[in-house]
């Protein structure tokens, strides 16, 4: 069994969780609030940020890129046709490059934002960044989410799935980020219907049950965030 230390909607940890549910693999969750930046954590990721992935006989492994790298080279050969990292060169430069873009682009620009000013602030001290949320950053975020929609759109409507004809890391990392904000209901679902029916067919996998059932005290999901049919 692994560990993750995590936090529910950090959406990098979302995307790993998505990941060992589609290969089926047993996860410890332990909650983590990197902001409080723990000792103990610290250690084992001295960035003190999520997700961090501990494997029996392997050294902690941190952040979302190393994590899917050892997964896929760990257990991706033996799930055949159900591998997330395709074994063609081209396909896997591809779906590296989608993983990337919404890690690093789609989260500083869009989900990064939205997740701390809105979820993250309400649990921070006033010393570790606490406080009302910050409304200018919030509207700009908002702003670049609707680009980032359009664009999984332009991939939807020219692919089966956004990297190819197959499921792969590309949509698990995507829906990940779009879940965590969608939950907030900062996702302006009406503005692409190819991106709509894609992320609606990616929620509908076993694997995003449990990231569904979970929710914010205090914080009600917004209504299209455990819709299937929404």
């Amino acid at each position: 069994m692994h560990t993750l230390y995590h936090h529910p909607f950090c959406p990098q940890s979302r995307f790993i969780r998505l990941v060992h549910g589609e290969y089926g693999l047993d996860l410890k969750l332990v909650e983590e609030r990197s902001w409080e930046r723990r000792e103990a954590f610290l250690a084992l990721n001295p960035a003190g940020q999520t997700p961090v992935l501990i494997a029996q006989g392997m050294p902690a492994m941190p952040g979302a890129a190393l994590i899917s790298e050892y997964l896929d080279e760990a257990y991706g050969l033996a799930a055949g046709d159900r591998r997330l990292l395709p074994s063609a060169m081209a396909e896997r430069v591809e779906v590296r490059r989608l993983t990337a873009w919404f890690n690093e682009k789609f989260f500083e620009e869009a989900s990064g934002p939205l997740v701390t000013e809105r979820i993250y602030k309400r649990f921070m001290s006033e010393d570790d960044g606490g406080g009302p949320p910050a409304m200018d950053v919030i509207r700009a975020a908002t702003t670049n989410v609707r680009y980032h929609l359009a664009y999984i759109g332009w991939l939807a409507r020219t692919r089966n799935f956004l990297a190819g004809d197959r499921l792969s890391y590309a949509d698990l990392v995507a829906a990940a980020h779009l879940s965590a904000i969608d939950y907030l209901g900062d996702v302006p679902w009406s503005e692409d219907d190819a991106a709509k029916a894609w992320y609606a067919r990616i929620k509908s996998r076993p694997s995003f049950r449990q990231l569904l059932s979970e929710w914010l005290p205090g914080v009600p999901a917004s209504r299209t965030y455990v819709d299937l049919d929404f």
